[in-house]
């Protein structure tokens, strides 16, 4: 406990850290407000330790997570077209009705932004299409 400021009325401010057991925080906190409220004192303030909210916010963590479109046979057979340089044929669903074959080799992936690289060895072009695009890859 350490003395931080005397005013002139003879009021005193002290920054403590105080340690409350129970079986959660929300009956800590209680047992903690009743302390302070029963006492003589002339205000508080709560700075931290307060967990209000904790189950709204596992169902939100929860429910924000999108089912993982790749699979881990999908992974390694596209890291294996990556490493072999292979020529593929990728059948594209481009929306709006437009379809694309290309030929094509796979020059990178990235899993985190589930975006592809593919060269198109006609036009001698490169292409970043989004996994969600891709109908079917034809070795």
């Amino acid at each position: 406990m350490t003395k931080n400021k005397a005013s002139a009325d003879g009021s005193y401010l002290f920054q403590v850290d105080i340690l409350v057991r129970a079986p959660s925080n929300g009956i800590a906190m209680e047992k903690l407000l009743h302390l302070l409220n029963e006492g003589e004192l002339e205000d508080y303030r709560i700075v931290s330790g307060v967990q209000l909210g904790e189950t709204i916010q596992q169902e939100l963590d929860s429910t924000d997570r999108p089912s993982p479109i790749l699979t881990d046979s999908l992974d390694a057979k596209i890291r294996g077209f990556i490493q072999s340089n292979k020529l593929i044929r990728v059948n594209l669903n481009r929306g709006k009705g437009v379809k694309q074959s290309m030929p094509c080799r796979v020059v990178n992936f990235d899993p985190e932004q589930m975006l592809l690289t593919l060269y198109h060895v006609d036009e001698k072009r490169v292409y970043s299409v989004y996994m969600y695009e891709i109908d079917d890859f034809i070795e």
